[in-house]
């Protein structure tokens, strides 16, 4: 039996790090992305909403960081989400933010 994805339980790089992405990711520039979820940094890159000000979180995050989360976008997610390694130094990193231990590199 397979173990249970520790992301679901997680959400910690949703409220840790600043998500910026090519404004043609935009649903309404031909991407997935839903526009209504983004801010324009220049006329080139996008933000995802909440992820620009402190607390940081990431708009579309529902659930709990470090007990149970899941992304409402997460078919239409932006790169650097779909790129992010669970279990990677940045993953480290922002489960220490939130007072969670690393994961083992053996997870995944």
């Amino acid at each position: 039996m397979a173990e249970p994805d520790p992301c679901l339980a997680c959400g910690a790089c949703c409220a840790s790090f600043r998500v910026d992405f090519a404004v043609y990711e935009l649903d309404e520039m031909g991407g997935a992305v839903p526009a209504g979820l983004a801010v324009e940094v220049n006329g080139n890159t996008c933000r995802m909403r909440g992820t620009d000000h402190v607390p940081l979180r990431c708009a579309a995050l529902t659930g709990q960081v470090g007990r149970q989360v899941a992304c409402g976008i997460y078919e239409w997610r932006p790169s650097p989400c779909r790129e992010f390694e669970a279990g990677s130094h940045a993953c480290g990193v922002a489960r220490v933010r939130h007072g969670l231990p690393p994961l083992d590199a053996g997870v995944f």
